[in-house]
């Protein structure tokens, strides 16, 4: 009898509704792939805590933001770090996973992260603009995310929302990484389109820039995705440190790229099912 295959429990929301994007078409892309080479079941995140326990490991990707099944991912992390399950990504992530309390940390500590603060005694540390953007301490996919002006500010601030300086950006970019290795880059030419995504050839520097907080972050095992965006004197500056269930953007993606990615992608999980299962801290969210 040839060898049993590992069994991979995918979850994902195959009917989740993003701007701009289509999660689904992704999932069902690299699901696809992913069954040469293992057994493969696909979960919605509300069912994952009650069906885990029959897998080598559980692959948590496009399952759209937590916010909108909280109790469930809840409950399927405790139960995981309960019984030392291998869930990729690692749920030893510090960054978007645990909300988003590291950019305030980074951003104290001198790191390039967009200046942020979240109470009304430190707005002063933030560049003097017209404009600023508000956004909740545990969110994503811009949910409640607003720009107002300068003097609706204070009143907004109250420990449960970060605050940043409007920035006029040339464009965002982004790096994405399997484990700690670099795959490929992506960027929006256009701010005003930020979902029209095109190659991007990042230079050393750039490369530096993305890896000091792929280096920062506790996750071995698992996708990572770093935003940032070029600052008008040309710095780039991080906006984000995506360590839960990144979107790709593999549609922007050559075929000959995509094929990179995914070899990549399997190779981590083969040395992911080699480890030895272990439970992990609680963390924050």
């Amino acid at each position: 009898m040839p060898p049993a295959r590992p069994r991979l429990l995918y979850v994902t929301d195959l009917a989740y509704q993003a701007r701009g994007r289509r999660y689904c078409d992704e999932d069902i892309f690299l699901t696809a792939r992913l069954r040469e080479d293992f057994d493969l079941a696909l979960c919605d995140p509300r069912d994952a805590a009650a069906v885990m326990d029959a897998f080598d490991a559980v692959v948590v990707r496009n399952s759209g933001p937590v916010l909108t099944h909280q109790e469930a991912y809840d409950a399927f992390r405790e139960r995981a770090l309960a019984r030392g399950a291998r869930v990729y990504n690692q749920l030893s992530g510090r960054a978007d996973m645990v909300g988003k309390q590291y950019l305030l940390d980074l951003s104290a500590a001198g790191h390039p992260v967009i200046p942020t603060v979240d109470r009304p005694e430190d707005l002063h540390r933030l560049p003097e603009t017209e404009r600023y953007v508000v956004k909740p301490k545990l969110g994503a996919d811009s949910v409640g995310l607003r720009i107002v002006p300068a003097d609706g500010l204070r009143d907004l601030v109250d420990g449960h929302v970060l605050v940043q300086p409007c920035i006029d950006f040339a464009y965002e970019v982004s790096f994405y990484f399997v484990d700690h290795d670099f795959q490929y880059a992506l960027y929006a030419p256009h701010p005003d389109r930020r979902w029209q995504l095109e190659p991007y050839e990042p230079t050393a520097d750039d490369l530096e820039f993305a890896r000091r907080f792929i280096d920062w972050n506790t996750i071995d095992h698992g996708i990572q995705r770093v935003d940032a965006c070029r600052a008008p004197g040309g710095e780039l500056l991080l906006v984000e440190l995506e360590d839960l269930n990144p979107y790709l953007s593999l549609d922007a993606l050559g075929d000959k790229d995509k094929d990179a990615f995914v070899s990549a992608m399997k190779a981590s999980l083969h040395r992911f099912l080699s480890t030895e299962p272990r439970a992990v801290g609680p963390g924050r969210r």
